[in-house]
């Protein structure tokens, strides 16, 4: 028997890649350890475990991650209220660094030499996989297989990794898989690939799965009341049945299961890369946009209109260090803790509708409050007087009032 080349510790989902790149890693002269994180992915982590062990994997590692990545991943991104591009709540780019830390304590603990992963060498989930891994190992070397020709020449898709699997006995489905990729977690469901390669191609009927189609949706509404400390969600109250969570995982569940049931969180869009190419994606993200939608509210309710601005800022900023992986580099922690420091005061309840698809925000209320219900009131004075205002328009009239001189000047001059 030839020497073994050591241990790589393989990002395994059970599917028909990464079970390729389990055997095609061993036939490279390693010993595979495989490495299961559940996210929250609606998978039979059981059958994968026998399956990884059938496959030639000498150890199997099934971690339960859930709870750490809505507390130390999703609330982070509630605070922030990062959004790429201005649509896409980045369910995959939190997932991943979550996914890759678990998997680097694996291979200290093994004291594994390398770490693999199935990630394509198009998209951004190689960069995200291993800045973590180099981050947080950086004694640990990545094998990337589709990333080396020797593996993608012989692997042109799909069907190359078909014939690989039946003539190596690694169980593949009876029936023909979606013509999609899909990715999940417990926070959102993202559609590309196949048939959505092309922009102007509908979405099939049928093909999203995490949320209720709005049209079918029930036609009454859920009315909740979300509490916030520190910009984070600390309980769910349902007005209705009075259905209450507090701890996180709960009650990320419960937003999950409320925005299914009505539709929401689902977009359609066209992304930028990190690596520098277009893709189009569909996600589903109900529990996220209706902690979105009410995080904002209660933020604006509650910070200085000054220190909101260079927050939002912030949160573009961290939208693309997130998107690209960049999640344990320093200018990302220094951006979360400036955006967690933001939200001493972000702190009371907010109630809000969903139905149909739609997040509709119905009250608030904050004991951090900076809104003054006398000095806004059209009924009553407060502690405001309103000659103070007269300066506002002649300071601002000046500026106008040259520009259209200058502006006819050009008219009469034509």
């Amino acid at each position: 028997m030839s020497q073994s080349k050591g241990t790589v510790v393989l990002a395994y989902s059970g599917g028909l890649d990464t079970s390729c790149i389990l055997v095609w890693l061993k036939e490279q002269g390693y010993e595979i350890i495989a490495y299961l994180a559940d996210v929250g992915q609606d998978e039979d982590f059981e059958a994968a475990r026998k399956k990884a062990q059938s496959l030639g994997a000498k150890k199997v590692f099934i971690e339960d991650l859930r709870k750490e990545f809505v507390e130390e991943f999703i609330w982070p991104w509630v605070q922030s209220g990062a959004v790429y591009e201005d649509r896409y709540f980045l369910g995959t780019s939190l997932a991943r660094p979550c996914i890759a830390r678990g998997q680097v304590k694996i291979a200290k603990q093994e004291k594994a030499q390398f770490v693999s992963h199935g990630a394509t060498g198009k998209g951004n989930d190689q960069v995200r996989f291993e800045l973590t891994c180099y981050a947080l190992y950086p004694e640990v070397k990545i094998i990337s297989p589709w990333r080396l020709p020797e593996f993608y020449n012989r692997f042109l898709g799909r069907q190359e990794l078909i014939a690989y699997a039946k003539e190596h006995d690694i169980p593949i489905p009876v029936t023909p898989k979606n013509p999609w990729s899909m990715d999940s977690n417990i926070m959102h469901i993202s559609y590309e690939s196949g048939i959505l390669e092309n922009p102007k191609n509908h979405a099939p009927d049928g093909m999203l799965t995490m949320t209720v189609d709005p049209v079918k949706s029930t036609n009454t509404p859920d009315k909740l009341e979300i509490e916030f400390k520190r910009g984070v969600p600390v309980k769910v109250t349902n007005l209705g049945d009075k259905t209450t969570y507090s701890s996180a995982l709960e009650l990320f569940m419960y937003l999950n299961a409320i925005g299914s049931k009505h539709g929401v969180g689902r977009i359609d869009i066209v992304e930028n890369r990190f690596i520098g190419m277009k893709s189009r994606g569909i996600y589903e993200t109900p529990g996220g946009t209706i902690l979105y939608h009410a995080h904002t509210d209660i933020e604006t309710f509650t910070m200085d209109k000054e220190v909101r601005k260079i927050k939002r800022d912030l949160a573009v900023k961290f939208s693309e260090q997130l998107y690209n992986g960049f999640w344990n580099s320093p200018e990302c922690a220094f951006v979360r803790h400036c955006i967690n420091k933001s939200q001493d005061n972000v702190e009371g309840k907010v109630q809000l509708s969903v139905f149909k698809g739609q997040v509709y925000i119905l009250g608030r209320e904050s004991p951090t409050s900076l809104y003054n219900e006398k000095l806004v009131s059209m009924n009553v004075q407060g502690d405001y007087d309103p000659t103070d205002a007269g300066g506002f328009p002649n300071l601002f009239l000046n500026r106008l009032k040259e520009y259209h001189r200058l502006q006819s000047s050009e008219v009469s001059k034509s």
